[in-house]
């Protein structure tokens, strides 16, 4: 961090400040907000593509792990889907760059409000919060350089622990739209979603919501050449989060692989389908 900065965030800690985090760094140190960052010429890294399904206890989400810049792979084992905190998920599409800067800012986001408020945000606070913090990249997005997460948690206040998992959406502007049962983002977004109408079911247990997941991302991954699909023989599959009442865990590459493997057999039989 600068010395200038440095000297900011002095200035700005011995004042009154709001709960926000993003608010308190804005004030203080401007040059260090994600869409302030210097960018690095030539073609941005981006990153896709995100999908995400509710299932009977909670909520799933899953990045493909491919970068592209132009025609070239950028990295073939980018992470895209992070915890926000113990409830909640972000998976990232767009800029890469510009994306991760934005969830670590994201996380201490929430761990800010918590700890100056003694209590945590509600599901839809956060993507409140979220909403507006896209919202204060547009000036940047509007040169091209656009972040469009997708949000997902478990609602510890929902009514009925059956409909906990929520799923949210996002448009550059900082538009917030909640989602109903499942939902995709980034450049296969459209084959993915294909994917998850004709596989997704309400009575899907934990089991069933990652093999959907994976296999959307395999269908986007035939037919985007951004979305890399998984890879065998270097050990790369999706990052997979589930999110529960009990909290957030990431589903190991060993079940993964099972579930993959899985998905190739089915397919050889049928290669069309």
């Amino acid at each position: 961090m600068s010395r200038p900065a440095e000297q900011g965030l002095l200035r700005y800690a011995t004042s009154p400040g709001s709960s926000s985090f993003t608010e308190f760094l804005a004030a203080a140190a401007p040059d260090l907000m994600p869409g302030n960052q210097r960018q690095h010429d030539g073609l941005a890294p981006h990153g896709t593509t995100i999908v995400a399904a509710t299932f009977a206890e909670g909520v799933v989400m899953a990045g493909d792990r491919r970068a592209t810049a132009g025609n070239i792979i950028a990295q073939r084992d980018i992470e895209k889907v992070f915890t926000a905190d113990d409830h909640t998920l972000i998976g990232i599409a767009g800029t890469a760059g510009l994306a991760i800067e934005l969830v670590r800012l994201y996380q201490v986001e929430l761990e800010h409000y918590e700890k100056i408020e003694g209590t945590q945000l509600t599901l839809d606070g956060k993507a409140n919060r979220l909403a507006t913090m896209i919202r204060g990249n547009l000036s940047i997005a509007m040169q091209g350089l656009v972040v469009v997460p997708l949000f997902a948690g478990y609602d510890l206040d929902a009514a009925d622990p059956a409909t906990a998992g929520k799923i949210y959406s996002f448009d550059p502007t900082g538009g917030r739209y909640p989602e109903v049962y499942y939902h995709s983002v980034g450049s296969g977004s459209v084959f993915a979603k294909g994917a998850l109408k004709k596989l997704w079911k309400p009575d899907l247990d934990r089991a069933g919501a990652i093999r959907v997941l994976v296999e959307s991302l395999y269908d986007a991954a035939d037919d985007d050449s951004a979305t890399g699909g998984p890879d065998i023989t270097r050990g790369i599959y999706p990052v997979v989060y589930v999110t529960t009442a009990s909290g957030s865990e990431r589903v190991g590459n060993e079940e993964l692989e099972g579930i993959v493997q899985a998905i190739l057999a089915d397919r050889t039989s049928r290669p069309g389908a």
